[in-house]
Order: structure tokens, then sequence, then C-alpha cells
């Protein structure tokens, strides 16, 4: 192969960093204290010399956005800036996201009660758009209106937590929610999910009888096929929201067993039983996950992106790698953040309750955004009347440099549409 798997924007960091030296601002660490008692740790940007009263915030629910690449034209234009990053810091296997609005919450508290900070504007790049779209919804709704339980069932204090709503968003690259990509991406072809390299033929993306054409050639898949394909990955969707909840509930019998009376008057080895299952937290694989028909046939809601997906310019061969969207999973943070059927970090859900100004920005060569099925989509379902659609037609996810380009360049254009939008709504 000439390529790598790995596409080369991706394993660089993913650009998710400054592109210039910050010598124009203070740093701080910062350690707060969620709700259930969780400590997260982020990195806190101020302009020099001067008191900031607004700022931006910007989480991922796995990715380190501590020195985001917009952050410095923020600061430069008086802006605080904060790097939350969250419990799943670059690991999603356990990421619960009613457990990640804890998180957020503490962040939003500290920057108001220690930094005298009168308004918090959301930065919501990539998973971080869902990720705000689900806090907001939560902070907006009366604490006893909000959700008390996680789509596995674990009680979540939300109710009982200080969530300030942000005072405006900005959604920039970001997707409807990393359930409904996985609906989009996942491979219907596997037959068994504990043997992945089993195919049903028939649902084989990568198969030419089916339409493929081998990369970088793009393909052309026939309405039928796609109809078939896209039921049936919801369908193994369905399956693994099953496993997972079979497991939940083996789980919670053997706590109620542990919780019953006659516990006690079991004969050791019965007792030990029970214990090591209500103990066991099992962990689910979830292979083959690079597989959506977008990858290969740009047909499928047109853009200027190139072959491809957002980490390898071989899908075919990156759908049978490690490094996938959500390939290890506990139940709970399949079916909270990862199931497109179960999850509540659905932003097509939750942007009604965004009543806030929000612009939305759009990364016209993104190979996993998409104008019509996440960008415009999510701007139409925003319940605010004060929005703005920023267009970046050439343009990739995370803003990254072309070859021999200012690495601040596609920051910079970004930035001069959506600072003097900013600017106007919330000065600094």
């Amino acid at each position: 192969m000439n390529k790598p798997l790995v596409s080369r924007t991706y394993w660089r960091g993913t650009w998710i960093r400054f592109r210039e030296k910050v010598d124009f601002a203070d740093l701080e660490q910062v350690t707060v204290n969620a709700q259930d008692g969780a400590q997260v740790r982020g990195l806190y940007w101020t302009p020099k010399g001067r008191r900031a009263r607004v700022a931006v915030m910007a989480a991922h629910p796995r990715v380190d956005f501590s020195q985001h690449y917009a952050f410095p034209e923020f600061l430069r234009a008086g802006y605080a800036c904060l790097g939350a990053n969250l419990r799943s810091i670059a690991n999603d296997v356990n990421c619960v996201h009613e457990q990640l609005l804890l998180d957020l919450g503490a962040y939003a508290n500290w920057l108001k009660d220690e930094k005298g900070i009168e308004k918090i504007v959301w930065l919501g790049n990539s998973g971080g758009g869902s990720l705000g779209g689900f806090y907001q919804q939560q902070a907006v709704a009366a604490p006893a209106a909000r959700i008390a339980k996680t789509p596995a069932g674990r009680p979540v204090p939300l109710a009982a937590a200080a969530l300030p709503p942000f005072d405006a968003m900005i959604i920039s690259a970001a997707h409807t929610g990393q359930g409904l990509i996985m609906n989009d991406v996942i491979d219907p072809a596997v037959v068994d999910e504990k043997d992945p390299l089993l195919t049903d033929p028939s649902l084989d993306l990568y198969d030419p009888r089916n339409g493929f054409k081998p990369a970088p050639q793009w393909s052309e898949y026939d309405e039928a096929f796609l109809k078939r394909y896209r039921a049936a990955q919801v369908a193994r969707v369905a399956r693994i929201d099953a496993a997972a909840r079979a497991m939940l509930e083996r789980q919670a019998d053997a706590e109620a067993a542990r919780a019953d009376p006659a516990f006690a008057r079991l004969p050791f080895e019965r007792q030990r039983a029970i214990l090591q299952r209500a103990s066991f937290q099992p962990v689910m694989t979830i292979y083959r996950t690079m597989a959506n028909p977008n990858y290969v046939d740009r047909r499928l809601d047109p853009s200027n992106r190139g072959y491809g997906c957002l980490l390898s310019e071989r899908p075919d061969l990156m759908n049978y790698q490690l490094l996938g969207f959500g390939r290890l999973q506990t139940p709970d943070a399949w079916l909270s953040t990862w199931s497109g059927l179960s999850s509540n970090a659905n932003l097509l859900k939750t942007a009604a309750a965004v009543t806030v100004p929000t612009a939305l920005v759009n990364a016209g060569r993104d190979r996993d955004v998409y104008p019509e099925t996440h960008s415009k989509a999510i701007f139409r379902a925003l319940g605010t009347t004060d929005k703005a659609y920023f267009d970046f037609p050439n343009r990739l996810h995370y803003f990254e440099p072309d070859e021999g380009e200012d690495p601040a360049a596609p920051v910079r254009e970004q930035m001069g549409k959506v600072l003097p939008w900013l600017q106007e709504r919330c000065p600094a």
C-alpha cells in the first residue's frame, strides 16, 4: 500500500492544538469535583493584563481540547478560554454521557463562582456539539424534569447538580451524536459478533458485486442496496443493544440476590458466585465500524470531501483495525454514547432546547460530517431564532492546514466569520 491506513492529518494529534505560540495569555490549571465526586482537570487561558467577563468553554467526550486551535483568536479578542477535559479523556470505554454533564456543570460553576465569569459560550467542535446540546437541554430543564437514570438504568444526580446554562453556542464541524454516527458507520455484514471475519456477502459494502470499486475509485451503490444496508445497520445496533441490556440484567439479578435476606444462609460457594456476578464489569468489542457508504460513494450527501473517512483513506481496510469508532465499550457506555437507538446525546432531539444565540460551522471537506445529514439537519433543529450558518467549503474536520499552508490560516478563516458574530452578541 502506498498510503498508511491511518490518515496523516488524523495521526498528527488530530490538529487539536495551538497553531502558533501563545505568549499573550496567562495559563492556570483547573481541578474541579463533579456532583458525583469525580475529579476532572482542564486548562484555563486568560488574556494577559485583562480581566475577562466572558469565557469560551470547549470539551469533547474523549479528545483533549485543553489547547483547542480556536482559543488564540478568542484570547486576542479578550475572551477567556477553558479547555475542559472530562473523565473519559483519551478513553471512552466507560464513557457515560449523563455523567459527563456533571463534569461540565462543575467547570461552569467554577468559571462563575471562582473567576467571576458573567457569560459562558460553548464551543462544540466535533463530538462536543452533541455533548453541549445535551448539557444545555438538561441545564435549562427544571431539576425535577432532568434525566434521573442513564440508558443502562443507573441513577445519575443531574437533579441535584447546579448546571448553569450556556449563554451562546458555537457548533463547529459537529455530527448529530456519536450514536447516530455509529448507526451510519457500523458494518451490517458482520454475521457473528464473536467471529468478526464472518461476512454476509449480500451486505458487504466493500464487495464489488454490491457496487464497490477498488480504492481510491469512487463507488456507486443502487438505491435498493442502500435501503437494505441502512436497515441492516440499525438492526445490528439493536442486536448489540439487546446484548448490552442482557449483560446488565444478569448483573442486576445478582445484585438483587446479594441484597436478599436469604443470601446470608446460602453456602459460601453460592455466595461467592453471586458476588462475582454482581461485581463483574463486562467489556464489549464492537468490530467493523468503518463502513459508511458515504465514505466511498460521493453522490451520497454531496460535498467537497475526499475519498475515505476521518481516520483513513482506506476505510475498506481500516474497518478491520483496532482504531475505530466505539471499538471497546462497557454495556453502560455503549447504550449512553454509541448506540443511536439508546443514547440521549442526540443533537437532533436536544437542539430544540437550544434557544440561545448559536453559530453553526460546516467544513465542506469533512469526511465524516456531511452537510445534509449533520450540519443542515442540526441547524434546522435548533430552537433559537438567532442562529447563523457559516460554510467553509474547502476546509477539513479540524480545520487542518493543507500541505505547505500556514497552520493558523484555516483557523483565522473560520474565526474571521465566527468572532464578529460572537462579539456582537457577547462582547468580551
